[in-house]
């Protein structure tokens, strides 16, 4: 997973986003896990910067992508273990996320956007901006990742190592 440590040295990825990663509130995610394998705030930066590159190439609001990205899981429980009454997690949380980034920083429409609708496939609201559409389906294809990594790894060294027996 080393070319999702990039960002700490992409400069003007940086300067988007550093203002919210010195935040104590942004701080806190590292210490909640998200997939199994990885943070909350692993995650999120994850989503952000790699949300961030495909913005780049597409030519959309890259500012709104990062900020949004590293700010769309931003709530502090366990979703394993947490149930809510007024909904499913993938209902609730973007609004959790929605609420605590209003308190952090000042959202544009596009930001409030990708926050909201990130859970978009497991819920039926319609995003409004490409960049939300960016946002979500990075989001899936990250938790995707992170939960497949270890059985991921453990089936490369084998075949690694089955390369080296076979002589290949």
């Amino acid at each position: 997973m080393e070319k999702y440590r990039r960002w700490q040295h992409d400069q003007e990825y940086l300067a988007l986003v550093s203002d919210l990663l010195a935040k104590p509130e942004v701080q806190r995610l590292a210490d909640f896990t998200q997939h199994h394998h990885s943070t909350r705030l692993e995650h999120s930066i994850r989503v952000s910067y790699t949300s961030y590159m495909i913005g780049k190439q597409l030519h959309l609001d890259v500012r709104a992508i990062a900020r949004a990205g590293l700010l769309h899981d931003l709530f502090y429980y366990d979703w394993r273990t947490t149930k809510f009454d007024l909904g499913t997690h993938a209902y609730v949380h973007p609004r959790i996320a929605l609420h605590n980034a209003e308190h952090l920083t000042k959202l544009s429409p596009v930001e409030r956007d990708i926050i909201i609708k990130h859970m978009w496939g497991a819920t039926l609201a319609l995003p409004k901006y490409p960049e939300s559409y960016v946002v979500s389906l990075v989001d899936d294809y990250a938790a995707t990742a992170e939960f497949m990594h270890p059985w991921r790894m453990r089936m490369l060294a084998k075949l690694g190592a089955a390369t080296v027996v076979n002589g290949k």
